[in-house]
């Protein structure tokens, strides 16, 4: 009598349990089906920030691949040496079958807002210039939300954060945050990069058909992925998926692709979109926004800003 061979499961989660991550935590929804889209054959270098100290308090890792870290801003120069490496492996290659397995390696970037927009983005550029295979990958979370919340380039109109903290003064500055974030797609676009994306934590399986898409790529690609910070945001921990989907829902942050240029693919949004508000209000760091008539016009400006995108994308139905 044969016996029994027990059949290996085929979904084995790239990042494994016991991490320090915040329980909900938007960017491990985002991270785990990044990993799971990626597979076993990639390299990643992550950038430091939430991701790198919760996953990899040394000696231990989380993740179920070949993983490095080095300093906040270079994750992008690490990937374009490992880029190298493997390139000149290929070409030195003693036999088809080790050309054909270094040639399945993707090489991925990762990093969080502050990682991308601010402090690494002058290499970030430079592996943009050079046309090189590497998918960077930005678990937005709108702060610096490792080191204290601080605002980024990345924070949005209005948001209370430590370094754009909310006040009753009469100066701008109570407000909040009184910058446009940076636009983080029309620079990768404006680089050339063949594939450009955008999607939130709130729809995992729409984050692994954009990997899979990035993956078939030639050439650099660039995955943003709004991730709700349950700290920085102040909401609780079972909110991070609700609060993606609203943003994606009223128009303030599209779930869409470019590829060549080209817009090919975006959500569309109801007839009726969500109202801001419905977005902002669950968040504790737009609370003083509903307090008086100062606020309330900046939540009507916050709508100018989800309107004109849904205009300019013509994301409604």
């Amino acid at each position: 009598m044969k016996s029994k061979q027990k059949k290996q499961s085929t979904n084995k989660n790239m990042i494994a349990p016991g991490h320090k991550a915040c329980a909900g935590c938007g960017q491990m929804i985002a991270a785990k089906a990044v990993a799971n889209a990626l597979g076993e054959d990639v390299i990643i270098a992550n950038a430091t920030g939430c991701l790198e100290v919760t996953t990899t308090p040394y000696p231990q890792s989380s993740w179920r691949m070949p993983w490095i870290h080095s300093l906040f801003e270079n994750a992008s120069a690490i990937s374009s040496g490992i880029r190298a490496t493997l390139d000149y492996k290929i070409k030195h290659a003693k036999t088809k079958k080790e050309k054909q397995k270094l040639e399945n390696i993707k090489v991925v970037a990762q990093g969080g807002d502050g990682a991308t927009f601010d402090i690494g983005f002058g290499l970030i550029s430079g592996m943009w210039e050079r046309k090189e295979n590497i998918i960077y990958i930005c678990y937005n979370n709108e702060a610096y939300s490792n080191t204290g919340i601080q605002a980024s380039g990345a924070t949005p109109w209005g948001a209370n954060t430590t370094t754009s903290p909310a006040g009753s003064g009469s100066s701008i500055d109570a407000i909040g945050s009184h910058q446009r974030k940076k636009d983080m797609l029309a620079l990768a676009l404006a680089h050339g990069l063949n594939y450009v994306a955008q999607t939130t934590a709130g729809h995992p399986q729409d984050i692994a058909n954009k990997i899979k898409k990035a993956k078939q790529t030639k050439g650099p690609s660039y995955i943003q992925i709004l991730s709700p910070c349950i700290p920085g945001w102040k909401i609780k921990s079972n909110q991070s998926i609700k609060v993606a989907k609203l943003a994606a829902k009223t128009g303030l942050y599209p779930v869409l692709e470019y590829e060549n240029a080209k817009l090919t693919n975006v959500m569309k949004v109801e007839d009726n979109p969500l109202k801001v508000d419905e977005y902002l209000k669950i968040q504790g760091r737009f609370k003083h926004l509903f307090k008086n008539k100062r606020g309330r016009k900046q939540i009507k400006y916050i709508q100018s800003i989800a309107d004109e995108n849904i205009k300019k994308l013509e994301i409604g139905k």
